[in-house]
């Protein structure tokens, strides 16, 4: 008897440790992950931060998560999904490749976070001003969810993640 595959989804602001918790998740999940930021530079040699770039990119990755589903892998998104409709549209596509669907809201004091994105050396281009802008457009969480705080230790979170798988 096999289990059904399982979307997760880590959603939050830019610096709060998306990336951290969505490696922890995939280890614990046993799937696949999919980055936002990797897939923007797969399709754009310079990712622009437009709203018709951001389209593209989610569909790529609702793309790629309904095929790694539909074989029976879980997959875990790492992206802001910061409009309430993208966490709709990712519930959609674990509903008919009949995944389990999870979502997870990664949140961070804003002054650590501000600082790791001041200090971080990853594929990831969002800076301060990114963060500051998306935190002020940030479609409040109202779907069923999991809140991982990542303010404190990698251990802390690890934690915090196993407990909930």
């Amino acid at each position: 008897m096999s289990t059904r595959p399982e979307l997760v989804v880590v959603c939050g602001l830019p610096g709060v440790g998306k990336s951290t918790v969505s490696s922890l998740v995939t280890d614990v999940v046993d799937g696949v992950r999919l980055r936002s930021d990797v897939v923007r530079n797969e399709l754009f040699e310079e990712p622009p931060y437009t709203e018709e770039s951001r389209e593209k990119v989610y569909e790529e990755l609702f793309e790629r998560a309904s095929s790694f589903l539909g074989g029976g892998t879980s997959v875990v998104v790492d992206a802001t999904f910061r409009e309430h409709d993208r966490r709709l549209a990712a519930r959609e596509v674990a509903h008919t490749a009949d995944a389990r669907f999870r979502l997870l809201h990664v949140v961070c004091e804003r002054e650590i976070a501000e600082e790791r994105i001041a200090t971080r050396d990853d594929i990831s281009d969002a800076d301060v001003e990114v963060y500051r802008n998306f935190r002020a457009a940030f479609d409040p969480v109202e779907l069923d969810h999991d809140r991982v705080d990542n303010s404190g230790s990698l251990s802390q979170t690890r934690e915090r993640v196993e407990s909930l798988f």
